[in-house]
Parts: structure tokens; C-alpha cells; sequence
């Protein structure tokens, strides 16, 4: 997921509007797409879990 998170950003970089904003900011927004994918993982993995038990 995390290859994926810098994947994007890296082709970002080279062909998209992230070319266009400052490095610090693409770093922060590559963060917290990071997070948010983070977080919707262990959501998943904790509903898949819950749904198997009952």
C-alpha cells in the first residue's frame, strides 16, 4: 500500500499538478493519503473479522 501511496506520487511528479505545487506540500498530501488508506485498511481487516465471528 505504502509502494502504491509513493508509486502515485512519484508519477505525480513527473506528469501531473503535483509538478506544480511545492515539494512540502506534495509530501504532506502523499502523508496523509497514506493515513487515510492506512485507516481504511484496518477497518476492512476489523469488519471482515467481525463479520466472520457472528
Amino acid at each position: 500500500m505504502l509502494v502504491l501511496v509513493a508509486a502515485l506520487m512519484l508519477l505525480g511528479v513527473l506528469m501531473g499538478s503535483v509538478a506544480h505545487v511545492p515539494v512540502p506540500v506534495s509530501l504532506a498530501a502523499a502523508a496523509l493519503i497514506g493515513v487515510w488508506l492506512l485507516v481504511f485498511a484496518a477497518r476492512e481487516r476489523h469488519a471482515r473479522r467481525s463479520t466472520r465471528r457472528s
